[in-house]
């Protein structure tokens, strides 16, 4: 069983509203009012737009995003990266609210990476579109394979604890209704919040190539909304899973959604991005773990927060042949990803050194390590200190995405 999802419903992109924030950002008067939608994005025909090569520049170059902190190329001497553990069994909203601020609190707070007045970034994990609401057990996608808008909400409020301005929950979402369906519309009116389709280019006329600095293993440049660039802070909050080409997919493998669905698919049918995975699952497995650690440099992260409270073991979702639901009851957080995601990676029983072609790097490179090589964080669990419960404590041994 392979990950192309034929059977989802096509991409049909929906212009978002535009909000009072998002009118600042746009330069447009705050008095002006605005009801309803734009008109929607047609999809580019494959003909016109092609996979964006390592030299292609399909928009003005401009200069990388830059991290407010640079993790350490690797840990040296004294230095250990930092990774907060907390447990929860349900996604109360006050609960959340406290295991996260404390997570936060033992990581040294967000002083550091969120300053006042900054606007931050949120990219959440709302994969594979509202088509496959329910397709595990009956189960909600918030609870299996799509990350709960109650971390997002949760973290948005620190956020603007923090002194954060203007905020933002960015995704290339399958359709608008991801984020009706999926309860986002209530967190970001909550939270004051701008929803962003990474598919379109609101609020901006164009697109940005955003340049990966000295070159990528695969990738020069991105084609992204322009609102990558124009953040102080970006985070990204993630579902605890395994993943049928990379292996596991946590807060750096969550990076692929920034990339708008139609520079990089390879068909007008398509509804993946097949660009990123070349011909076949073989090809997938060498270039997706490098794409990814392409798209992290492209775009640093200066936080991740894995929600592995409720999510699915076997696969990333309910098109890969035999997920299963699971409840390892886990949030993980920190300001080096890589090290957040080893953790993370860790807690699912695996090795996150483990060499490709060994679980659960089962069909290629193992993008942990690959970041790690390029002095993006550490990967190495001896380098690291866990802060709260021991991984040991809240080990919950996943299966592989086998098929």
């Amino acid at each position: 069983m392979n990950n192309n999802n034929s059977d989802q419903k096509q991409y049909s992109p929906r212009k978002i509203l535009t909000r009072r924030e998002f009118l600042q950002v746009a330069g447009i008067a705050a008095g002006a009012l605005l009801v309803g939608c734009g008109p929607k994005v047609s999809p580019v025909a494959p003909e016109t737009v092609a996979p964006v090569p390592a030299t292609a520049a399909p928009a003005a170059a401009t200069a990388a995003p830059t991290a407010v902190t640079s993790a350490p190329a690797a840990a040296t001497g004294s230095y250990k990266a930092q990774v907060a553990i907390a447990q929860a069994k349900t996604y109360d909203p006050k609960v959340l609210y406290d295991k996260i601020r404390d997570m936060l609190d033992s990581l040294g707070g967000l002083g550091d990476i969120v300053r006042p007045g900054a606007r931050v970034a949120i990219k959440t994990n709302l994969t594979g579109g509202t088509y496959w609401e329910g397709k595990i057990r009956g189960l909600p996608a918030v609870e299996t394979f799509v990350t709960h808008p109650e971390v997002v909400r949760a973290l948005g409020k620190l956020v603007l604890d923090a002194g954060a301005k203007e905020l933002y929950i960015v995704e290339a979402v399958y359709e608008w209704e991801s984020y009706t369906v999926w309860g986002y519309d209530d967190v970001a009116q909550e939270l004051g919040a701008t929803l962003i389709d990474l598919n379109a280019t609101d609020p901006y006329p164009d697109f940005a190539a955003t340049p990966v600095p000295d070159g990528g293993k695969l990738y020069n440049e991105f084609t992204f909304n322009h609102i990558l660039e124009e953040i102080d802070t970006f985070m990204s909050v993630s579902k605890m899973k395994c993943h049928w080409v990379a292996g596991v997919t946590h807060t750096m493998k969550n990076l692929v959604g920034l990339a708008p669905l139609q520079f990089y698919r390879a068909g007008a049918q398509d509804t993946y991005r097949s660009g990123f995975h070349g011909p076949n699952d073989e090809t997938a497995g060498q270039r997706v773990p490098q794409i990814i650690t392409d798209l992290n440099r492209a775009r640093p992260l200066h936080f991740g927060l894995v929600d592995g409270i409720k999510t699915t073991e076997s696969g990333e979702g309910p098109w890969i042949e035999g997920v299963k639901p699971l409840e390892p009851g886990v949030l993980f957080a920190g300001k080096d990803v890589v090290a957040t995601d080893a953790v993370a990676t860790a807690a699912m029983g695996f090795d996150p050194t483990a060499a490709a072609g060994s679980a659960p790097f089962i069909r290629g490179l193992n993008h942990i390590q690959l970041a790690h090589d390029l002095g993006l964080g550490t990967n190495r669990l001896e380098e690291i200190e866990v802060l709260g419960p021991s991984i040991k404590d809240v080990t919950t041994k996943f299966r592989a995405a086998l098929g």
